[in-house]
């Protein structure tokens, strides 16, 4: 990913977007791994579940911030000359990223809303998506979790990729997301 030709701040702002999201994602995936260590009903635990759903709905509302970004201001691509076959993984990869980023935390949502547990941010209560049932809760917990899973794989397919490009090609696109948004953020 490159900076649009017409503004490079919106570059800099969706690779800043990029890294701040994996850190809330990589906070959400640590989160929910620690409350286990923890007696159920004990504190920390309690407080491991809510900063798992707070950094769940950040990502949510982040995720959109960069799709309604990107559509506004489309990027350049890099063109790396890949085979076709690499180009549409990339583009599957992608995607299914964004899908991710959008339906992991709404199924989270939705999971505590079939539970009956209230959503809470800032001390409001959000509504619930669905009403209270057992069998939803259930449903939508596993798939909450079967998904989660699915994106320890295509994270690491991602950053994997980043590292071939980086160490086997020797192109561009580590440095990009890495030296170049360095460079451009300093005074």
């Amino acid at each position: 990913m490159t900076s649009s030709g017409k503004n490079p701040g919106v570059g800099r702002m969706l690779i800043a977007l990029h890294w701040l999201m994996l850190v809330l994602i990589a906070a959400a995936y640590l989160t929910i791994e620690l409350k286990s260590i923890f007696p159920k009903g004990s504190a920390p635990r309690e407080a491991m579940a809510t900063g798992h759903y707070l950094l769940g709905l950040s990502i949510f509302t982040l995720v959109w911030l960069r799709l309604l970004i990107r559509f506004r201001h489309p990027l350049r691509r890099l063109e790396l000359n890949q085979p076709g076959w690499q180009l549409q993984l990339r583009n599957l990869v992608h995607c299914s990223l964004y899908v991710l980023m959008i339906g992991v935390p709404l199924l989270g949502w939705m999971t505590l809303g079939a539970k009956g547990t209230p959503l809470a941010v800032l001390g409001h209560a959000l509504p619930a998506l669905v009403s209270k049932s057992a069998v939803l809760a259930k449903w939508f917990k596993e798939m909450h979790q079967t998904l989660a899973t699915i994106g320890y794989l295509l994270i690491g397919l991602h950053a994997g990729a980043a590292l071939y490009h980086h160490y086997v090609r020797g192109d561009d696109t580590l440095r990009l997301m890495v030296h170049d948004f360095r460079r451009d953020a300093a005074p």
